[in-house]
This record gives C-alpha cells, sequence and structure tokens, in this order.
C-alpha cells in the first residue's frame, strides 16, 4: 500500500498537561508517512515550550495566533497548511493508539472510502480509564448524524482528494459536527472502524463537561447550520434529547479498567 500522507490537525490552548503525550501518541504511530500541524491559540502556559522540545522531528510543526480566536479558527489555520491527502484530527489533550492511522488509511484505500471514524475510549483528567467504549451505528447516515454528532473528532479522517479542504466554522463548539454533516450530506453514508483507536480526555472544566453550554450549542447548530426556524430548532432539540437520553446509550460499552 502507498503511504500516503496524512495532515494532523491539532489546535492548542493550555495544554501544558497533556500536549507531551498527545504528541507522543502521534510518533508511536505504526503509521510514520504524517505531518502534525500544531496552531497554538494563545496559550499562557507552558504548552509552547513543551511543543518546542519537540520541533527537532520535522513531522511537526508549531504555528501561533495572534490572540486567542477559538478552536475553529486554529483547525482552520492547520487545515490551510496541510499537505496531505487525508486529513485527521486530534486536540491538544487527547491521544491515538498506535496503530490508529495505519488501520484507518488502509480501510480507507481497501475500500475505497472518502472518509472513516472509529470507536473510542474515555478517561479523566489525571489519565485514569473511565471504563466505556463510545461506539457508533455500523454503517452512519446523514439522518443518524442529523440527530447527534456520532462521529468522535480524535477519530475522524477525511480524503482531500475527493472533498477538497473542507472549511470548519468558527463557531466555539460543534465545529467538528457540523464538518462530519456536509460529508455525510455528500456521501450519504460512512462505516467506522468497529474498534477502539483513540482515547478521548474528558475535563472538567471544559465546555464539552458542561451540559447547558452543550445544549446551548446544539441550539445554534439547528437554527444557524441548518437555518430552522425557533420553533424548527426547538423541534430538532426535542430529537436530539431523545437520541442522547434514549438511542446513544446503547452505543456505549463497557471496557476494562485496568
Amino acid at each position: 500500500m502507498e503511504a500516503h500522507l496524512v495532515s494532523i490537525i491539532t489546535p492548542s490552548f493550555n495544554s501544558e498537561k497533556f500536549i507531551s503525550d498527545t504528541i507522543q501518541s502521534v510518533k508511536n504511530q505504526t503509521y510514520q508517512n504524517w505531518e502534525m500541524i500544531i496552531v497554538d491559540d494563545g496559550s499562557t502556559d507552558k504548552t509552547i515550550s513543551i511543543i518546542q522540545e519537540f520541533l527537532h522531528d520535522n513531522r511537526i510543526q508549531l504555528h501561533q495566533l495572534d490572540q486567542n480566536s477559538g478552536t475553529g479558527i486554529a483547525r482552520n489555520k492547520a487545515i490551510s497548511l496541510a499537505k496531505g491527502r487525508y486529513i485527521a484530527f486530534l486536540d491538544s489533550d487527547d491521544l491515538w493508539k498506535p496503530e490508529k492511522l495505519q488501520k484507518q488509511v488502509e480501510f480507507m484505500v481497501s475500500k475505497n472510502q472518502p472518509f472513516t471514524f472509529s470507536y473510542y475510549e474515555c478517561i479523566d483528567e489525571e489519565g485514569k480509564a473511565l471504563g466505556k467504549i463510545i461506539q457508533a451505528p455500523k454503517t452512519l447516515t446523514y439522518q443518524q448524524l442529523f440527530w447527534s454528532n456520532w462521529v468522535g473528532n480524535l477519530t475522524g479522517i477525511y480524503d482531500a482528494n475527493f472533498f477538497g479542504k473542507i472549511a470548519i466554522s468558527s463557531a466555539r463548539k460543534r465545529q467538528d459536527w457540523m464538518m462530519w454533516l456536509m460529508i455525510l450530506k455528500k456521501i450519504k453514508t460512512a462505516e467506522p472502524i468497529l474498534e477502539s483507536l483513540a482515547i478521548y480526555r474528558v475535563r472538567e472544566n471544559s465546555i464539552s463537561a458542561s451540559k447547558t453550554e452543550l445544549l446551548r450549542h446544539n441550539y445554534k447548530v439547528y437554527r444557524d447550520f441548518h437555518h430552522k426556524s425557533i420553533i424548527g430548532a426547538i423541534t430538532c432539540m426535542i430529537g436530539f434529547l431523545f437520541t442522547h437520553f434514549f438511542i446513544k446509550p446503547k452505543y456505549v460499552k463497557k471496557s476494562r479498567t485496568d
């Protein structure tokens, strides 16, 4: 199999506790033809100095924004610099398992698929396993994705030769969901790798951990991205909540924590 270049998109912001492990998980990949484009969004801690320790590896790039502009802006900057056929995403506090890229690229090439993702596991801020694997439908449709984001951002990869470089919303949250929706609208269905290939870190003070904030951002997806009326967006939120509470829990499986 030809080793196509994979561009890894990594925004960073005050990630001094995690960024070293994140970068090391990329360096540990069995698939080695990658570039990691880190765009720092105005960190005020030691994030920059830690990243600089890795820059002797010329596959790793660091670019700094002049001011804190949000994850969407940082990701778009990284995408604009990407040279790879495949675009992959990894935030500065998450981790990849060693065979992540190899398995996904082989899957995409062998099945001629321009997009795929995988299951993933969860850890807490201290790296302790939370004992669950987040799965997804074996064939994901646009309609299913409309009601909830089934694609873990740290697992998604798309073929830039097929889609071009996809611009990400500058919204502070849910940019990845909107991007996957654009992809599924074009290809109709997508298949995940049926195993956990990445590790998502649950942060206590993140927007993702705030249920109220998540509801607000989800509402904005229906209102602004899908151009729904206020009543239409509220109706969609009812469908989202039904999916969140009654369908998605069936796809959360227990994993070993030792």
